[in-house]
């Protein structure tokens, strides 16, 4: 099943955003640390290469995040030109507090009240710009909610007389190119629920975590999963929690929602979904299945001719 989400106010969202960003000096992309590449939204990037913008990538909720995972993350990030990368927690201000250094680095030409620094914060729903901006601000500007897409229009703000910022809706692309990111976004609440089987996307994230963590697994639900598939996952959760319908069959809907939940709420512990390292053999046993169906296609078409 292909996920696919982008409410109509994006559209504008993203022109809207095009048009600010030649005003502004260095762009801040808000990340999902546990999935970064996954949440990284490619229309940022081709709109901050045309204007030729240095990029501060923020790996937000890296405290639900595998550190070592998110490690590998910044050292893959930081080796990409006129790009920084930083994990943080936009929940503590003391790790939002470091964000406007990090951009005067990037735009250190942006240094007077006549040539203030200009910033842009970007991103797709739900990674935690809102929060970020209300850590900046140290006063509560922008609504905050566990609902993709809660900022709906961009708004302007002075940190101080050196310093401006603006915030922008979270917005996403019109069509995600791998099945797996449009999980991995569900799963991890960048996409709105109208948009997805719940329990398709708990099957898909049992498998990674039966990859990834078994040992969270075993300590959360107190379940040996070993030789478990991602069906026998749900079927044992719900047994052991006790989640039964009528007739005492397995209610498989409220285990997806409590899998769901466990993890984006970190009850599970520090999970990331993907690696630089999966990420490049997803991409290329993706190519190769494109590949063969297109091979295919142009046999049959072939034969069709003769």
């Amino acid at each position: 099943m292909a996920i696919q989400w982008y409410p109509g106010h994006m559209t504008s969202a993203r022109k809207k955003a095009a048009e600010t960003m030649e005003y502004i000096d260095v762009v801040i992309e808000v990340l999902d640390a546990r999935v970064p590449e996954a949440s990284h939204n490619p229309l940022i990037e081709e709109m901050r290469l045309f204007r030729q913008r240095p990029n501060l990538k923020i790996l937000n909720k890296a405290d639900l995040a595998d550190p070592a995972v998110t490690q590998a993350w910044l050292n893959h990030f930081n080796k990409q030109p006129g790009v920084k990368a930083v994990a943080l927690s936009c929940k503590k201000p003391g790790d939002a507090n470091k964000i406007p250094a990090l951009c005067k680095a990037l735009a250190p030409h942006r240094d007077s009240p006549i040539k203030p620094l200009r910033m842009m914060i970007m991103g797709i729903p739900n990674v935690g710009k809102s929060t970020l901006m209300n850590a900046l601000l140290n006063r509560r500007i922008a609504k905050v909610g566990d609902e993709p897409a809660v900022t709906k229009s961009q708004q302007r703000f002075e940190l101080n007389p050196l310093m401006s910022i603006t915030d922008t809706p979270g917005m996403m692309w019109p069509k995600i190119k791998y099945e797996s990111d449009g999980y991995m976004l569900a799963a991890s609440h960048a996409i709105g629920r109208n948009a997805v089987i719940d329990e398709d996307v708990a099957l898909f994230l049992g498998s990674v975590l039966l990859e990834n963590y078994p040992t969270l697994l075993n300590a959360r639900y107190k379940i040996d999963v070993s030789n478990m598939d991602n069906v026998d996952l749900l079927e044992a959760i719900a047994k052991r929690r006790g989640f039964r319908l009528k007739g005492n069959e397995v209610d498989i809907e409220k285990t997806a929602m409590t899998l769901l939940v466990d993890y984006r709420s970190g009850a599970l512990g520090r999970v990331s979904l993907e690696t630089p390292e999966s990420r490049l053999t997803m991409m290329a046993n993706a190519e190769q299945i494109a590949n063969e169906v297109a091979e295919t296609q142009a046999d049959e078409d072939k034969a069709d001719i003769e």
